[in-house]
């Protein structure tokens, strides 16, 4: 009993944003721990990559979830697939980092539409086979953005409060369905879109300047983060958002 506790074995999920940096560090260790994955993203190649590591428990679909063709696309596969879903980590996100008075309507809705309208959607298309699990769990991949204020832009910081919102709303309204929601809001991890800012030295002085830690996170901080929120260990925890940042959001004024 102790076991499957810390066990995915048998769990069936899906994530999107699969195939590169946090989201492919979770499908790693889902698989790991046992669990039958969908690794969902926009790109083809990349997932065949990912594929030829990973050809025992990994399902791939290329489809993108901004739109709702490819949430369609999802929700056909995963009904295909299984009987029920587990687990479903919305992970999908993007950006462009603008100040609040620079952003076309274009700009505005492919960031809304990818970050926050995918995960929505999601959870209300998979809600019946998340029923159907009876351990059903979501975990949202939020920021610090989200919870703070930081140099990524107006809109993207919208997009990841507003998911921490609705991490709280279907945790209290789906607890009936015995379905668990949490999620995790990280903060600078080493991942190759992170490494595009990350590479200026001083930006990355002043990002070490404000982490207690001082140091850059490992994807694979997040994903232990997102196994344990999917487990049985964590069965009483859901609603919450557990910041995955060296210390960062905690640092308040602290000279380093």
């Amino acid at each position: 009993m102790q076991q499957n506790r810390w066990s995915l074995a048998g769990k069936k999920a899906v994530v999107t944003g699969g195939s590169k940096g946090i989201g492919e560090a979770i499908v790693k260790e889902f698989i790991a721990l046992g669990a039958d994955v969908l690794a969902v993203a926009r790109k083809t190649e990349d997932l065949q990559q990912l594929l030829q590591q990973y050809p025992e428990g990994l399902h791939i679909l290329a489809a993108d979830v901004s739109t709702p063709e490819g949430r369609q696309t999802l929700i056909d596969t995963v009904q295909q697939k299984w009987d029920k879903l587990d687990i479903l980590v919305n992970n999908v996100g993007t950006n462009i980092r603008k100040p609040a008075t620079a952003y076309t309507s274009e700009e505005y809705d492919f960031i809304l539409n990818t970050n926050l309208r995918s995960a929505f959607e999601l959870c209300r298309l998979l809600h019946p086979m998340l029923v159907k699990s009876e351990q059903g769990n979501i975990i949202n991949i939020t920021s610090v953005a989200g919870l703070v204020h930081v140099r990524t832009g107006a809109v993207y910081g919208m997009t990841k409060a507003a998911l921490v919102q609705l991490t709280r709303n279907l945790a209290a309204e789906w607890a009936e369905h015995n379905i668990r929601v949490n999620a995790v809001a990280p903060w600078y991890i080493s991942t190759p879109l992170a490494q595009t800012v990350l590479q200026n030295p001083e930006y990355y002085e002043a990002v070490i300047s404000r982490t207690p830690m001082r140091k850059i996170g490992k994807p694979e901080d997040v994903s232990a983060a997102v196994a344990f929120l999917s487990m049985p260990a964590s069965a009483y925890t859901t609603g919450q958002c557990l910041a995955i940042d060296g210390g960062f959001t905690i640092n308040g004024f602290h000279p380093l």
